[in-house]
């Protein structure tokens, strides 16, 4: 369990190293980084639009009245288009996923600096100080309409460093919380 627990926080520091370096990105290169994504999340649609209808056809699936392959397809390649031609919508759409994620991480960490409290481990409050952090910061991204690409990848940044810490906290208080 101790080993599993630890490769967690390892994953852990892992994902938000690769949050710093898109934070990063997004704050120094926002209008490349809003086309980047838009072409990434509409190929990958269209790519999965054209399988399924490949799949369709390949599979008979026209005599079997429960195979939606078709439609899926058609729907997916439909929304891939969008996603390439309205980056703005994919800016909003990823503002508001990235932000779920950060407020989720921030209840995380809060329950964790609670465990910590408990198990009377004195970084405690520095938990809870870093968890409060995110939570507030994943709310005002998820508030705030007009934030923009930089802002988001300042809090993506932000997120990431907190992230480590926490990380680090936890893999080295791991025995004790045990």
């Amino acid at each position: 369990m101790k080993s599993f627990l630890k490769k967690s926080g390892w994953t852990d520091m892992l994902v938000s190293l690769v949050f710093a370096i898109i934070g990063i990105f997004m704050i120094t290169k926002t209008d490349l980084a809003l086309k980047i994504i838009s072409y990434i999340l509409g190929g990958t649609f269209i790519l999965i639009g054209i399988i399924k209808i490949i799949d369709y056809f390949l599979s008979k699936g026209k005599y079997d009245f429960y195979n939606y392959d078709m439609i899926y397809g058609m729907i997916a390649i439909i929304i891939g288009l969008v996603t390439i031609f309205c980056s703005g919508l994919i800016e909003s759409m990823f503002r508001i996923i990235i932000a779920l994620w950060i407020i989720y991480s921030g209840l995380v960490r809060l329950s964790l600096s609670l465990k910590l409290h408990t198990a009377e481990i004195s970084i405690w409050n520095v938990s809870l100080i870093l968890s409060i952090i995110m939570i507030i910061g994943g709310l005002y991204m998820l508030l705030q309409n007009g934030a923009l690409i930089t802002t988001i990848g300042i809090l993506m940044l932000m997120y990431a460093i907190i992230e480590l810490i926490e990380s680090t906290i936890f893999i080295k208080y791991i025995d004790e919380l045990l």
